[in-house]
C-alpha cells in the first residue's frame, strides 16, 4: 500500500523523519537550542502548536520561565534529562510527563547526558501572552506577532480608579 502524506490532517512516521528539522536558539539563552519539526504547522494548525525537539548533549531546552495565559507540556520520547521545576532538579527520561498550567512554576530542561533528549512538546497559541523570565528579571509581552521584553526594574503599578 503506498502512503497518501496528502491527507492533511495525518502526518505517516515515515513522513515525520524526512522532515527537516529547525534548529531555534532561544533569544535570552544562547545555551539553549533546539532542533524542532512543527508538526502542528505542518498540518496547518492555528490554535495549538504541537512540536518534536531534540536536544543535543550539554544543551538546554529554553531559559528559565514562565506563562501568564498559556498552558503547556513536555512528554519524553527517549533520552533523559534534567528539569528545573520550582527550586528543584528531576531528572526525568522516556514516558515522564511534564504539564504547565498558566501560570505555573518557573521552569526550564536540560540535556547534561551523553544521548540525545526527545520530546513532544506542544502548547496554547493565543493571541496574546505574558512570560516571566525571574532569573533575568524580564517580562515578555506578546501581543499577536509583536513581542516587547521589559526589564521588572522598569515596570510601574498602573493606578487604578477608586471603584464606584
Amino acid at each position: 500500500m503506498e502512503e497518501d502524506q496528502d491527507l492533511a490532517p495525518l502526518l505517516k512516521a515515515s513522513y515525520i523523519a524526512a522532515m527537516p528539522e529547525i534548529v531555534k536558539t532561544h533569544a535570552l539563552n544562547s545555551k539553549a537550542v533546539r532542533n524542532t519539526k512543527s508538526l502542528s504547522d505542518t498540518v496547518g494548525m492555528t490554535r495549538l502548536a504541537i512540536h518534536l525537539v531534540r536536544v543535543e548533549p550539554g544543551k538546554e531546552t529554553t531559559q528559565f520561565h514562565f506563562h501568564h495565559q498559556e498552558e503547556e507540556f513536555i512528554y519524553i520520547l527517549s533520552g533523559r534529562g534534567i528539569a528545573e521545576i520550582g527550586d528543584r532538579f528531576i531528572e526525568v527520561a522516556a514516558g515522564d510527563f511534564m504539564g504547565f498550567t498558566a501560570p505555573s512554576l518557573p521552569h526550564s530542561l536540560s540535556n547534561p547526558f551523553e544521548e540525545d533528549l526527545v520530546y513532544l512538546m506542544g502548547g496554547e497559541r493565543r493571541s496574546f501572552d505574558v512570560c516571566d523570565y525571574p532569573r533575568l528579571r524580564q517580562r515578555q509581552v506578546r501581543m499577536g506577532s509583536d513581542r516587547q521584553l521589559i526589564n521588572w526594574d522598569d515596570m510601574q503599578p498602573t493606578p487604578q480608579p477608586p471603584s464606584p
